[in-house]
């Protein structure tokens, strides 16, 4: 009786662990969403408060820390839960990262703001950003459900997030040769047109915990990239 009840507890944690997954993984897609109709309307008080909501991604990610923390120092997991929890903290952290690069892109959008108006660049970016919340929604889907076809279609689907950016890259460099004028705004849409790049990872990142999570392995084929001349660190 004393075990089903201490099994019961535990039961419980995970499950508030994991809708407090659930909820930053909410936020962290609006975050998406918001930075990139900020940036395409230079919508400055849509940025700040995209800015401003980050705080609330950061908190919830050091809460799921220390709950799981204390989750591995009270329950002794087993090796199939700890699985379980592992995956948890790295979903966690990939959240995170994709909620700092939101933020990042609506810092900029205050600066693009002051620049003259860019020929292009703002609606590609916007269906990148789409296209990069779209493989987010999936891979929390996949991870919720466990469905590891759903994680691998998401890893595949990264290729066509790079190849946007890539023609980005190509598109911006092509204007900053024509017209020395627009380097500056140029470079801060390269900024965060690679910062949708590296939310992409991210998501990317997330299928491929998921398909650790349901299988046990690691996805044995390299993740494809669709061209590596124009990436930067």
């Amino acid at each position: 009786m004393q075990s089903q009840h201490i099994q019961t507890a535990y039961d419980r944690e995970l499950e508030s662990i994991q809708a407090q997954i659930m909820r930053m993984g909410g936020l962290v897609e609006e975050a998406i969403r918001n930075a990139a109709a900020a940036l395409e309307e230079l919508d400055i008080e849509l940025a700040n408060s995209t800015v401003e909501r980050d705080l609330t991604i950061d908190e919830l990610d050091e809460l799921i820390n220390q709950e799981v923390a204390r989750l591995i120092a009270l329950r002794a997991p087993t090796a199939v839960d700890l699985r379980l929890i592992l995956t948890v903290m790295k979903v966690s952290s990939s959240l995170e990262r994709i909620g700092d690069y939101a933020k990042n892109m609506a810092k900029r959008t205050h600066v693009l703001a002051e620049l003259p108006p860019m020929p292009s660049g703002t609606s590609s970016l916007r269906r990148m950003a789409r296209e990069v919340e779209r493989m987010l929604n999936d891979a929390l889907d996949a991870y919720i459900q466990r469905d590891e076809e759903l994680a691998r279609n998401v890893i595949d689907r990264d290729r066509e997030v790079d190849q946007i950016y890539n023609a980005l890259f190509r598109e911006f460099l092509t204007f900053m040769m024509e017209d020395p004028r627009t380097i500056t705004p140029f470079m801060h849409m390269h900024f965060i047109a690679k910062n949708v790049e590296r939310m992409g990872d991210h998501a990317t990142a997330i299928a491929e915990c998921v398909v650790y999570l349901v299988s046990g392995e690691r996805p044995d084929e390299a993740r494809p990239k669709a061209d590596t001349t124009s990436n930067v660190n």
